[in-house]
């Protein structure tokens, strides 16, 4: 047998309360928990993942790790000479760990051990009875009810019945027409049509760059799940585009960042979508990689506040002065300048870029728009600092579920009252630190890769639903082609729905 195996480490999602291990006792294989999407051989990701909660011989829950040796993982498949697997175990640091893995073949069983010092853990040796596909597997489950239940993709999302309430029904002949001619001369737009499970789409403007990111999300779906047949047109641009008080008739756009003055569907950014693509690939930042780098405990971190960005906003030249006045609350620098002129008297030199994961040495988090919603909050709540962020109309699709004082510490959107909040979190400690914690529970329990194809799925689904008509392959759309590099190709062994019991 041949394996991948890398050592590593993170933080989890929901898990049952126990009390907190109070330090000096022995780790147990038989009392630590094991859970997660990874365990079950229907539920393809780019990157499979499930968590270990280290438990005591008393079963008591660790707050703190073990010691980033302190399980081993061995993934291979039983019935090949050679497994074809990268493995990450990723050290939360709170006594848990996420373990993900990267298939790069699909094989006909599983089979996953974890050991504490060849001790199996929980019931290790788990057995994933397949066949078990690997992300580039075009293998599509025809019942979609099933493979809804199989991802535990929650039964209604709020924001998607939010969006979707502006469009009683949807008429695919009447916006195929009616949006290109609206939109299309000025705008960067993606005309799609999902038709028996294949992409076709028509671009429409000069800048259609970023049709990538939806073309890999849309492929990705139609390789794991019969789609809906669904016709639709994506904003590539940053600003929304149907606006609240337009004296035109609604026509439904799907955009990647929202706002209370426009009415466009929103979908999980191209940044969120492509790290969840991308996973254990060519991405370093991502919802898991982020969990396993979030600095020294709270009580260690730097308790001045930190932000690097571009010059995209004119509350961030605001930041950069009020930095630049109060060095020792606030530690603000540009790392290019684009949209504005660059008076360095002013704003202080050009820096250089910093690691992500550095902003974690910091205890606060300042987010402040960018040229629409600063698309680094799922990041930052994913840490164990706290996140002040800036009064916006701007939202990305979750942005409505959070709450502030809850989830994040608010600030106005002119910055007018942020250095008060920033003194309040320091004369209120404890009070910020469990705002920190609710934030990175939230993000941990919704902002992972199961969620984000839940979402799209779940949106494209009822948006099909208000069709009035057949969606259609029009004049000028291409077919979208799934890639076609795969070394290790797979062979599809589903039934169709009528064929399974």
């Amino acid at each position: 047998m041949f394996s991948i195996w890398l050592l590593c480490y993170l933080t989890l999602g929901t898990i049952p309360v126990f009390t907190v291990s109070g330090g000096g006792n022995q780790l147990s294989p038989e009392n630590s928990l094991i859970w997660g999407p990874g365990l079950t051989a229907d539920v393809v990701l780019p990157a499979r993942y499930f968590y270990v909660q280290a438990l005591d011989t008393e079963g008591q829950r660790f707050t703190f790790s073990p010691g980033t040796d302190a399980f081993q993982v061995k993934i291979t498949a039983p019935d090949e000479q050679f497994t074809r697997i990268g493995v990450q175990i990723l050290d939360r640091k709170d006594g848990s760990f996420i373990v993900r893995y990267r298939m790069y073949a699909s094989y006909k069983n599983l089979k996953i051990e974890i050991k504490v010092k060849n001790k199996h853990v929980a019931k290790s040796p788990y057995i994933l009875k397949g066949p078990v596909y690997h992300e580039n597997c075009d293998c599509p489950r025809e019942d979609s009810t099933t493979w809804l239940e199989d991802m535990s993709c929650p039964q209604a999302i709020p924001q998607i019945q939010r969006d979707l309430a502006h469009f009683p029904t949807v008429d695919p002949d009447k916006i195929a027409k009616e949006i290109p001619q609206r939109f299309g001369q000025r705008q960067s737009l993606c005309h799609y049509t999902i038709k028996d499970n294949k992409v076709y789409i028509r671009t429409h403007g000069e800048h259609v760059g970023f049709r990538i990111f939806m073309d890999a999300i849309l492929l990705s779906l139609t390789r794991k799940v019969k789609m809906p047949d669904v016709e639709f047109f994506v904003n590539l641009g940053d600003w929304p585009l149907e606006k609240k008080k337009s004296t035109q008739n609604l026509h439904p756009i799907f955009s990647w960042c929202g706002s209370t003055e426009s009415k466009d569907i929103v979908m999980p950014t191209y940044d969120l979508t492509d790290s969840v693509l991308e996973t254990m690939g060519r991405v370093s930042l991502d919802m898991m990689s982020v969990q396993a780098n979030t600095g020294p405990p709270w009580e260690d971190k730097n308790t001045t506040a930190i932000w690097r960005g571009r010059d995209s906003r004119k509350e961030r030249l605001e930041l950069v002065k009020l930095s630049r006045k109060y060095p020792d609350v606030i530690d603000a620098a540009f790392t290019n300048f684009f949209f504005f002129k660059h008076n360095e008297s002013l704003y202080g030199p050009i820096v250089k870029h910093i690691s992500f994961f550095d902003f974690f040495k910091y205890k606060y988090q300042i987010n402040i728009d960018g040229t629409v919603a600063a698309y680094r909050l799922p990041y930052l709540l994913a840490g164990n600092s706290v996140v002040l962020k800036q009064d916006s109309f701007y939202y990305e699709h979750f942005y409505n579920e959070l709450q502030p004082w809850k989830h994040y510490i608010p600030f106005k959107n002119d910055l007018s009252d942020l250095l008060e909040k920033l003194q309040w979190a320091k004369d209120h400690d404890e009070e910020a630190r469990n705002i920190a914690k609710t934030g990175q529970e939230f993000a941990r329990n919704n902002l992972m890769g199961d969620h984000v194809f839940c979402y799209y799925f779940k949106l494209f689904q009822e948006y099909a639903n208000l069709q009035v008509s057949e969606p259609k392959i029009r004049d000028g759309m291409e077919k979208v082609e799934q890639p076609d590099d795969d070394l290790f190709p797979c062979t599809c062994h589903r039934k169709k729905a009528k064929d399974e019991l």
